[in-house]
């Protein structure tokens, strides 16, 4: 019996390369499905939003479980139509052409109807031949608000020192006024938020296993780069990069930026605002009454604002 050659070396360098083809098409099967839930798990929380708001309005619409409110109604169609919502905008269409709890207004039946016809609403389609077609201009909640004004620091007036009482703080505010500036945050409202936290206690852990003068909870750690989150100085500039995150993505809202240090960035946009914690709520006011000022200065190019900042400008305008 003739013995098996070994393999040639051109043999072997393909035998190499087809396992490292396999090998990478193993590895993008199991990734592709991750990848995909977390576009699903988007897609869903987008379109839950979409129909809380659009069950809201028809409630406020007809009067089912809460008074009868033409107004509140629009308002909510409104934002679900700013989502995409052919329902929604339908909805506002026909509020509009029959003058359900509002006058009638075959211009802006017309403007939503067209809306969701685009978007293949076949009912849509027939109301847009009725009313016929007509300019409007789109409602202010289709619309971005607009952006506060970015306030430069150097426009401000000077804060008044921060005036220590304790050796404690005597050091932490020693840091802060160093790092502060580089950070473009405002030494007082450092100081106000490490009163609040830790009330300058270096070694401060919370039942939660937030550390330091800032407490950082271990995942803010990792995310700004601190090693040692009882070190006081790697704890401020921890501390100091996330409030900068913060206020961009918040637009120097100081309530919004506090209540996301306390609660987290993701449960203010799921209220759209303050969350109804009382925690938090006691939290804020201690913020706003240490710094004494409802808005503070951003950096807008470290972050985008928050998607869902016009929300939040949408329910607080008058």
């Amino acid at each position: 019996m003739t013995p098996a050659l070994p393999p040639s070396g051109g043999e072997k360098r393909r035998s190499l390369g087809a396992a490292i083809v396999l090998l990478f098409a193993l590895c993008a099967c199991v990734a592709w499905p991750a990848m995909a839930d977390v576009a699903s798990a988007a897609e869903d929380d987008l379109s839950g939003r979409i129909a809380a708001l659009r069950t809201e309005a028809r409630a406020y619409e007809h009067g089912e479980g809460v008074p009868r409110d033409a107004q509140h109604a629009i308002a909510l169609y409104c934002q679900a139509s700013r989502l995409g919502d052919a329902e929604a905008q339908f909805s506002l269409g026909w509020m509009y052409a029959n003058g359900r709890g509002i006058p009638r207004d075959n211009r802006m039946a017309s403007l939503f109807f067209g809306l969701a016809a685009t978007q293949g609403h076949e009912y849509a389609k027939k109301m847009l031949d009725f009313v016929g077609p007509a300019a409007a201009d789109p409602p202010v909640c289709l619309k971005d608000p607009p952006a506060p004004p970015v306030e430069d620091v150097a426009t401000w007036e000077p804060e008044e020192p921060f005036v220590a009482a304790t050796p404690e703080q005597k050091k932490a505010a020693e840091v802060v006024g160093k790092l502060a500036p580089e950070y473009k945050v405002s030494p007082n409202f450092a100081l106000a938020i490490i009163r609040a936290e830790s009330n300058f206690d270096p070694n401060a852990r919370s039942p939660k296993n937030a550390q330091g003068l800032m407490q950082l909870i271990p995942e803010t750690s990792a995310r700004f780069n601190v090693k040692k989150p009882f070190d006081p100085v790697q704890n401020i500039r921890g501390g100091l990069a996330y409030l900068r995150w913060l206020l961009a993505y918040f637009r120097g809202d100081v309530a919004l930026v506090a209540a996301a240090y306390n609660a987290g960035e993701g449960a203010v946009e799921r209220f759209g605002g303050v969350p109804p914690y009382a925690e938090t709520r006691a939290y804020v006011q201690r913020i706003k009454r240490y710094y004494g000022r409802d808005r503070h200065p951003y950096d807008a190019t470290v972050t985008q604002p928050s998607p869902e900042l016009w929300r939040f400008r949408m329910a607080s305008s008058p």
